[in-house]
């Protein structure tokens, strides 16, 4: 199939690069070239459609095999697991929601959002017929699930600000999404702050989304820890190349992405291709001012609800988080034909 052309690198990405390799911060300093990196691990996660596509295709193996280097793959259950990973380095590229990735750089994680791999409307808040809610207002006096330190979490502190309501006035239990899910169809809870695919899941079983609003939903996040990035550089563009030939293989072949969802998920067809439908993947994947301004939102709600100590620490993260090099120089063409290669031998 053919692959959209990607924008080149700028000139002061290039000399960056030339700087690290000047100054011995790429490996192999003094061996006269680069040494491969031994092993990338990367994450995976249902509400990252193409995560699931490069994996189950076996692309990013593919990419790296005439290097040698191992990939390693590791589920995230959620945006705050995938933080979990990124400050242990338990992984080298993770996938998070933009708030979370706040969140995270706030509180001393050292990552960098290196692609956007969707513009999802993911999050809604949830309730089952018969709870007496149908709106937000409804929800004071109320118990409501939610997984802190993720995009469903902030979105209820959103929706519970612009609908009057002191988030002190509602109990907010603190579970993983299926959990929440769970909580809310076996009546533990009056509503859920839920997260796609999951939250699709819910609503074709009789689940209502009672409060939708895309603009608290930010954007998805391919986050990298400081540490691989300045160690391997090479192996973390790569990663970003073939993001750049799944988004492409993606928009060409949307029954089968939904599938290779719904398979990963262990979801009907049906919840997938819902999902696909309220996820943008035809994006502008290079971050930059409007994820921004999108945080700067977002924020001064860390503050207030006590997930960061002050607004001086969103201020240094939201300076510091971005580095667009890799998706400006992202570039599907350099990794198709091993891609290509991969999946004809499936």
């Amino acid at each position: 199939m053919p692959l959209s052309p990607r924008p080149a690198r700028t000139v002061p990405a290039l000399a960056a690069v030339l700087a690290l390799s000047l100054t011995g911060c790429m490996a192999g300093e003094g061996s006269g070239e680069a040494q491969a990196a031994e092993k990338v691990t990367v994450d995976w996660a249902t509400y990252n459609p193409l995560s699931v596509v490069i994996k189950e295709k076996g692309w990013l193996e593919a990419a790296f095999a005439e290097e040698g280097t191992e990939v390693e793959w590791v589920q995230s259950a959620g945006s705050n697991k995938a933080n979990e990973a990124l400050r242990a380095e338990a992984v080298d590229v993770g996938s998070t929601a933009g708030s979370a990735a706040l969140l995270a750089r706030s509180n001393g994680t050292p990552i960098k959002v290196i692609d956007l791999y969707s513009q999802p409307e993911w999050s809604a808040l949830v309730t089952t017929p018969g709870t007496g809610v149908a709106s937000v207002a409804d929800l004071e006096g109320r118990t409501v699930a939610a997984t802190r330190g993720t995009d469903p979490y902030f979105f209820l502190l959103q929706a519970l600000e612009e609908g009057g309501v002191d988030p002190a006035d509602v109990t907010i239990q603190n579970l993983q999404h299926a959990d929440g899910r769970s909580a809310l169809e076996n009546g533990q809870v009056d509503a859920w702050s839920g997260l796609d695919p999951i939250m699709a899941a819910a609503e074709q079983n009789g689940a209502e989304l009672f409060y939708r609003n895309v603009d608290f939903n930010t954007y998805g996040f391919l986050n990298a820890h400081e540490n691989f990035l300045e160690e391997q550089p090479e192996a973390a563009q790569t990663v970003v190349d073939v993001y750049a030939y799944a988004r492409d293989w993606a928009l060409a072949h949307p029954e089968e992405t939904a599938q290779l969802l719904a398979d990963a998920a262990g979801i009907e067809l049906s919840v997938a291709e819902q999902v696909l439908e309220r996820t943008h993947l035809d994006i502008d994947h290079v971050p930059g001012e409007q994820q921004l301004a999108v945080l700067e939102k977002v924020g001064p709600i860390f503050v207030d609800s006590g997930d960061v100590p002050g607004q001086e620490q969103i201020d240094e993260a939201l300076a510091g988080i971005v580095e667009s090099s890799y998706a400006e120089d992202a570039d599907a063409a350099r990794v198709a034909e091993a891609a290509e290669g991969a999946e004809a031998g499936q």
